[in-house]
């Protein structure tokens, strides 16, 4: 692959110690990968959709990199609607409807989509036509937003879409996730990993988000199986990444996790279990309290002593100490890296393909430069919703 000098240029902007953080990550995953280990990703929302590191994360999926996801319903419910949209915002009073009806500040949305798509809905639900022609002529604003969600009618279409999905699941006895992944665009995390047949999953702390879709998605399969399955996953990868997501003690400890100990009832009682120990665990995050905390260990175990004294961490090191930072810290192999995902991710699969032979067929960049304007273009034109004619069957 040759060099790009976009993402040269980004990583020359970060500050030295991150860029030390980011080159420690790669050399991680080059390893790893040529050993023939594992490598899963934990990704929250939000930005991870709008600056294309889910697309990007599919992306290495498709080539062999990532063996496994973690995400959120939300996640799962703009990946089934296409990732990204262009809607167009208008003032819901004016098409008639209360204010009670409508969210903050009164706007209505309505999805811009191609005939094509606009038919392929029209076969799965009835179309309120005159809304949609209503919103389009009348005097509002366009701009780019996480797929399906609050537009009209992908966002219906997309919980209406889940509801049918949780019958089908339940009869599999599979995830909705699983169930999903057979229909969704191979650009996508859920696609690439169906199609790659990789376990794609929804953790619990994550499982509130997405309207109906997270409703969907905790009742396919029982906690108790969806832990199951994330601690298999989780206990397989040699390396794990965090990329902007909150909570993540309760992800990558749970009630399967031995070194840190929240699992050993578990263990005792005769369950399957698996252990941190020994793993690389990579962190994303623009909070810079991650880092402190960090150093605070591993100059001088400080965080582990107060875990060991029972003692307030917060107080103890007057920040603001995120409870996941502790679990993170206090492992051998962790890696925090401060910094913009949007940035992080590009620079980390260029590197990382170049070192393993690989050729990307698409790279994100931060959505504040133009390359990332087009990146997201690209996104809403080219990547497409669920289609639900492949949904069902073998």
């Amino acid at each position: 692959m040759a060099k790009n000098k976009v993402i040269d240029d980004l990583y020359d902007q970060l500050p030295q110690d991150t860029q030390e953080m980011v080159d420690r990550t790669i050399s991680s995953i080059v390893q790893t990968k040529n050993k023939g280990g594992k490598v899963v990703v934990v990704t929250g929302s939000g930005p991870n959709l709008h600056e294309g590191v889910t697309t990007l994360i599919a992306e290495l999926i498709n080539k062999g990199v990532i063996d496994g996801i973690t995400t959120s319903s939300a996640v799962v419910a703009h990946e089934m609607a296409g990732v990204l949209d262009k809607v167009k915002r208008v003032d819901g009073k004016k098409l008639g409807f209360t204010s009670d009806r409508l969210p903050r500040g009164d706007i209505f949305e309505v999805t811009l989509m191609s005939d094509d798509l606009l038919e392929q809905l029209k076969k799965d639900m009835v179309l309120d036509m005159k809304l949609i022609e209503k919103t389009l002529a009348a005097d509002g604003n366009v701009i780019i937003k996480a797929a399906g969600n609050m537009a009209y009618p992908m966002g219906l279409w997309t919980e209406k879409l889940a509801k049918e999905l949780l019958f089908y699941s339940k009869h599999l006895g599979i995830s909705l996730e699983a169930a999903a992944g057979k229909g969704a665009d191979p650009r996508t995390m859920l696609g690439a990993a169906a199609k790659r047949n990789i376990p794609y999953l929804v953790t619990v702390p994550q499982l509130v988000g997405g309207g109906m879709v997270g409703i969907a998605v905790a009742d396919s399969i029982s906690i108790a199986a969806r832990t199951s399955q994330i601690a298999e996953m989780l206990g397989s990868a040699d390396v794990i990444i965090e990329s902007a997501v909150a909570l993540t003690q309760e992800i990558h400890d749970g009630p399967f996790e031995t070194y840190t100990g929240h699992g050993i009832w578990s263990e005792w009682d005769g369950y399957s279990v698996y252990r941190l120990e020994g793993k690389t665990l990579v962190r994303i995050d623009l909070d810079p309290n991650l880092k402190r905390a960090w150093d605070l260990d591993k100059r001088s175990s400080d965080v582990q002593r107060a875990i060991d004294e029972g003692a307030p961490k917060t107080k103890m090191f007057e920040i603001p100490f995120r409870m996941e930072m502790s679990g993170f810290a206090r492992l051998e192999n962790s890696i925090p890296v401060v910094g913009d995902i949007g940035v992080i991710w590009p620079i980390m699969a260029d590197r990382i393909a170049n070192e393993l032979g690989l050729t990307l067929d698409f790279i994100s960049f931060p959505q504040q430069t133009p390359e990332g304007q087009s990146m997201r273009e690209w996104i809403v034109n080219e990547i497409k919703p669920i289609d639900t004619t492949r949904l069902y069957g073998n």
